[in-house]
């Protein structure tokens, strides 16, 4: 992974977008230390990211969608039957920043883009 984060840095890439999954998810600690150690800019898929120490975050609120499915499993053992019941996609979303990330960096945040998070960790 080490080697993954030096290239890009040696390739001057501007940012990175990392993607999900278990095994991004399991190194997330390693990853953010990797992205500040070779100080790139970083979008994540989980707010977990970011309580690492990560820059940033845009994805599912996990928070909702476990309310959401405990309302499904209530349906379910009240009769319904699963095969019946719709199949349903994300609707709330969550945008973290992490400001001593991005001072870390030497980033600075417009206004407009904080202004936009559901969450500013300072």
């Amino acid at each position: 992974m080490e080697n993954a984060f030096r290239s890009a840095k040696q390739k001057q890439v501007g940012a990175l977008v990392i993607g999900g999954g278990r095994l991004f998810f399991a190194e997330r600690k390693r990853i953010v230390e990797l992205v500040g150690k070779y100080r790139l800019p970083a979008v994540y898929p989980q707010k977990e990211y970011v309580t690492e120490g990560g820059l940033m975050s845009y994805g599912v609120d996990f928070d909702d969608q476990y309310r959401r499915a405990a309302g499904y499993v209530d349906k379910i053992l009240k009769g319904a039957k699963p095969a019946d019941l719709p199949v349903q996609q994300a609707t709330k979303f969550e945008f973290v920043i992490n400001l001593k990330a991005a001072k870390q960096i030497g980033l600075t945040v417009p206004p407009e883009v904080l202004a936009r998070a559901n969450q500013v960790v300072k």
